[in-house]
């Protein structure tokens, strides 16, 4: 008997996901019907993103598993309903994705290309940036993303310290923990990569005190989320020369509302929340691994920790 698989995603993103998640249940040996509408009861399987139509799981009393689109998953992790087993995406695209992401707009700061674009007919001033061993650069928050982003830089020769609220070791990299880490990490982090998750634990760890540890005029780097920052101690930052520049692509209400500071202040960059994004080609190999792997009685990928909440 065919297993049941409710596409509940954004639905304007059906036919793209559709094609490849089929393609990967077979590869995988799987008898699968993937729809959009299924009777809750006969659900063997949810492929869900927040932004889908699916918000109460009480009527799946049969799924197995809610496989997650999204990496983040603070917009249902709290739900009451949710009983099933809860995975979130990590995959080769949207990790990629990421790294891309972070190394272009490190290097963008780093070099102050936004100065260069800019220049005028006739101003041949120039002031040479350091080296990258010279340019010191924090990553918050060592999982996945994180422990990505920050191999192409140690690459390059930037001295990458990182930071995580327990304690891990990656390679080629300082690597701190703890409310006394967090201070020696911000200290010397002339760039700031934030790519913790969004739990009760980091809302507001970019704040007005934990600003000013770090050197005058850092630029902080957002592809996390939105919460992660005091958007108001951010702007007196900013305004007050502390903060050297922001360039934030997540943000505490999508899409950024028009009349938001960040839209107009000269040394904020906003980018549409695009640094990692779920492609269907690769996300689907990871959804269709899940549901064999299921199947076979064995451990799920990236199974949520509702405690921690990610």
């Amino acid at each position: 008997m065919a297993l049941s698989v409710l596409y509940a995603g954004r639905p304007a993103r059906w036919p793209e996901f559709q094609p490849p998640l089929e393609a990967e249940f077979a590869k995988a040996g799987l008898d699968v019907h993937l729809a959009t509408d299924f009777a809750p009861e006969t659900v063997d399987y949810i492929v869900f993103s927040p932004t889908g139509p699916v918000s109460d799981f009480t009527p799946f009393t049969r799924a197995k598993a809610v496989l997650s689109l999204w990496a983040g998953v603070e917009k249902v992790v709290g739900n009451e309903t949710l009983t099933q087993p809860l995975c979130r995406m990590v995959d080769d695209g949207l990790t990629l994705g990421m790294t891309e992401w972070v190394t272009g707009h490190v290097l963008r700061h780093h070099l102050d290309i936004d100065k260069d674009v800019t220049r005028s007919a006739g101003n041949w001033d120039a002031e040479i940036p350091p080296l990258a061993p010279e340019r010191p650069i924090t990553i918050l928050g060592l999982g996945e993303l994180g422990r990505a982003a920050a191999a192409p830089l140690i690459g390059l020769g930037f001295p990458v310290t990182g930071w995580s609220r327990s304690p891990k070791s990656v390679p080629y990299m300082t690597c701190l923990h703890g409310k006394d880490g967090l201070k020696d990490a911000l200290k010397t982090a002339e760039i700031l990569v934030l790519l913790l998750p969004n739990t009760p634990a980091t809302e507001n760890i970019l704040n007005a005190d934990t600003m000013g540890l770090l050197p005058k005029g850092a630029v902080v780097i957002n592809p996390g989320r939105g919460p992660l920052i005091n958007d108001e101690d951010l702007l007196a930052a900013l305004d007050a020369g502390q903060i050297g520049h922001a360039t934030l692509d997540v943000f505490r209400v999508e899409p950024l509302p028009e009349g938001h500071p960040f839209w107009h202040h000269p040394k904020v960059t906003v980018t549409p929340h695009i640094a990692a994004d779920t492609r269907p080609s690769t996300s689907a190999k990871v959804i269709a691994e899940n549901v064999r792997r299921s199947e076979a009685g064995e451990p799920l990928l990236h199974l949520v920790d509702r405690h921690l909440g990610y």
